[in-house]
């Protein structure tokens, strides 16, 4: 797991979670310690899908039921036409060596993605012809930097974030598709350590053509960023997800309207331990309370609604996923072992779950 997390802590944790991902079990809750609700109604249905690759797959982005693309290392990227019957992987000429933590589909032709990794390692790319050629739309030119995810509000309107640089965030945004320039000016001043992880593509959420929340950790405090105007105006909200450290904080949010929305993150660093890792939000990101733990011990790394299912979510990390109806006050967990960091929907009958040695799993409830 390659730097999701601020530097040097790096290397120790993906040693830890490399030893952590082999058995998704959670272990017996110790005497005092945090226990989570678990629900016992009846689980979605889950099916493997051959995506095409071994590589270990970081991002998903369902267009529609049929169209979905995915992403992940040495440079990779997968696309199915066909709900995921079949799967067509490829790696783009030249970046064999970069990390694909986020995609974006935006039909069978269009996709864009982003690779993260410090300096010029965090890169933006476009194809229009299906993935048969890329083109590079960015690369960073900050040997600090280092970007995390980025999110759509449109086919052209987007925001990418990176880790705080010297207090400061070099986001970009991009408003025709094509260019992308620095809004750094716009954002409140960083926390020291103050970072996103790079997990699943999903520290940033959109809603709607001008409102996104941004989830931050690795500092004193888990912060959410969130802008109503496309990104000219921030304002910072804390939250009550476990943080303290370069390895905790807010890694994945979602918002299904423009007030209710969920925050999931954790300990990377403790990938046994169960820990207050869900919050939720009623009035748009400006407070958040603490919802039940996963019933699955870590981080979260990737959360999603389910759309048309209003309060559904679905929840993943190396140690195993689960899902609530409830919007987080409970969860059910999902029969493993699984091993999966992100997750998407395009409707109840359409989603995907992705992650390590190129598995996917198709979601239907």
């Amino acid at each position: 797991m390659q730097r999701m997390i601020p530097y040097p802590l790096a290397a120790t944790l993906a040693a830890t979670l490399a030893l952590g991902c082999s058995d998704s079990s959670p272990p017996p809750t110790a005497p005092g310690a945090l226990s989570p609700s678990i629900r016992t109604t009846s689980t979605p249905t889950l099916t493997a899908q051959s995506s095409g690759t071994t590589e270990r797959l970081q991002a998903v982005s369902p267009v529609n039921d049929q169209i979905v693309w995915a992403s992940g290392t040495g440079g990779t990227y997968t696309v199915t036409t066909d709900g995921g019957v079949t799967w067509h992987a490829g790696v783009v000429p030249g970046a064999d060596s970069l990390e694909f933590r986020d995609v974006e589909g935006q039909s069978d032709k269009v996709a864009y993605l982003m690779s993260a990794g410090p300096g010029e390692a965090s890169r933006i790319f476009r194809t229009e012809d299906g993935g048969q050629t890329w083109n590079q739309q960015f690369i960073s030119q900050n040997p600090s930097a280092f970007y995390d995810c980025f999110a759509f509000f449109d086919r052209t309107h987007a925001i990418t974030m990176s880790d705080a640089v010297n207090g400061v965030f070099p986001i970009i945004r991009t408003s025709d598709g094509r260019h992308w320039k620095s809004i750094a000016e716009h954002l409140p001043p960083a926390l020291a350590g103050e970072a996103a992880f790079a997990a699943s593509g999903t520290c940033i959420t959109t809603q709607g053509e001008n409102r996104a929340w941004i989830a931050t950790g690795g500092a004193s405090e888990a912060r959410v960023l969130a802008t109503t105007d496309g990104g000219r105006t921030w304002n910072a909200y804390a939250t009550p997800i476990v943080q303290g450290t370069p390895s905790s904080g807010g890694v994945s949010i979602d918002f299904r309207d423009r007030v209710h929305g969920i925050l999931g993150g954790g300990e990377l660093a403790a990938p046994d331990a169960f820990s207050n890792n869900v919050a939720v939000s009623s009035d748009g990101g400006q407070t958040w309370q603490l919802g039940a733990p996963t019933p699955f011990t870590g981080s979260i790394y990737g959360l999603s609604y389910v759309p048309g299912l209003t309060t559904t979510v679905l929840a993943t990390g190396p140690r195993g996923a689960a899902w609530s109806d409830d919007e987080g006050a409970s969860w059910t967990l999902l029969p493993g072992p699984l091993d999966y960091w992100a997750v998407a929907f395009a409707s109840p009958g359409a989603g995907w779950m992705v992650g390590t040695g190129g598995r996917i799993l198709k979601v239907v409830f």
